[in-house]
């Protein structure tokens, strides 16, 4: 290991906890109790403050300083500030601006190499749902790959993993794919790549956890727009099951009998107006007529559609459904 990448480890290492004994250190780093003592003291001289530890267990503490020493990231801490401080903007705590600045302050003291990196982590962050959380981690090196491709304009090679019902066989490989990507978004606490489909002659969205990257990447391309030029609205609309336009493919308004403030929580995507201190008016859609009122019963109370008549005729084919369902006895 070189003295600089075994300086950026000791220094990773000291910012983690608040004391470190030297023999760990020496033991993490795999060297010799006096080479951290010398390492020690390089980091002191680039304005570290470090202060050594007394007792059996003797070592060393980082202490915040004053002023800012020059700042050591590897490479997974430069991928994690990259989608901390970017996704950010989501995260409904009104410092999108601060991330900003941070990230431009950051970016200006990197070395140059590993701020490439971070140039080329764009993506799109989309909101999750309440309670959502990380589903499917993504290797940060098929992040760095895509956005590499992403930023390069080159076609990307790659295996794609499908899951497969136990017991069965995969069967032979699938060749590799090749798509043109276009935009990486994270949304519901996964990766997602948006890439245009030569083959299919039209766009896709690959799960990144799935990706497993092929060198060299394939000929460049020039990029096209996504469909309305919105990367978020697009995304959005493949995954409420409309293809060819953007939001949900069946929408309709009803009042529910019940204030505002209930039902807000539970709405999703849709619009809450209150009409009343008892009443509320929910603009709301779902891939089907059916299926959105079905998902209406959701707020358990009195229900006046307003608008479409299809909605108002699902009701009613719900109603039978649900009848037949309660008649039948539990008959297998």
């Amino acid at each position: 290991m070189s003295t600089t990448s075994r300086l950026l480890q000791l220094l990773s290492l000291l910012q983690t906890r608040r004391d470190w004994p030297g023999s760990v250190l020496a033991q993490r780093l795999d060297i010799s109790d006096r080479t951290v003592r010398r390492d020690v003291d390089r980091l002191r001289e680039m304005g570290y403050r470090i202060d050594a530890t007394m007792g059996p267990d003797g070592g060393y503490r980082l202490e915040s300083g004053s002023e800012l020493p020059p700042l050591l990231f590897d490479d997974d801490q430069v991928i994690a500030l990259a989608v901390a401080l970017q996704t950010a903007g989501v995260s409904g705590a009104g410092i999108e601006e601060g991330a900003l600045r941070a990230l431009t302050t950051v970016r200006q003291v990197m070395p140059s190499r590993l701020r490439h990196r971070l140039d080329a982590l764009t993506f799109t962050a989309l909101p999750a749902g309440p309670g959502e959380a990380a589903r499917a981690p993504t290797a940060s090196e098929v992040l760095i790959g895509i956005a590499a491709a992403i930023r390069a304009r080159e076609t990307l090679r790659f295996d794609y993993a499908r899951p497969t019902m136990a017991g069965t066989d995969a069967g032979d490989p699938a060749p590799p794919h090749r798509a043109q990507p276009h935009h990486l978004v994270a949304l519901h606490g996964r990766w997602y790549l948006v890439a245009w489909d030569p083959e299919r002659e039209d766009w896709r969205i690959f799960r990144a956890d799935r990706m497993t990257l092929r060198t060299p990447n394939g000929p460049r391309f020039e990029p096209r727009a996504v469909p309305g030029d919105d990367v978020a609205g697009f995304v959005t609309a493949r995954f409420q099951g409309s293809v060819p336009n953007t939001g949900w493919p069946c929408l309709g308004t009803v009042v529910l009998h019940r204030p505002a403030d209930q039902v807000l929580p539970f709405a999703g995507d849709g619009i809450v107006e209150s009409i009343g201190p008892d009443r509320c008016r929910l603009e709301t859609g779902s891939w089907s007529w059916i299926a959105l009122a079905a998902s209406l019963g959701r707020f358990d109370t009195d229900i006046d559609v307003i608008e479409p008549h299809e909605l108002r005729d699902a009701f009613a084919q719900l109603a039978i459904r649900n009848a037949a369902t309660a008649g039948s006895g539990g008959a297998i």
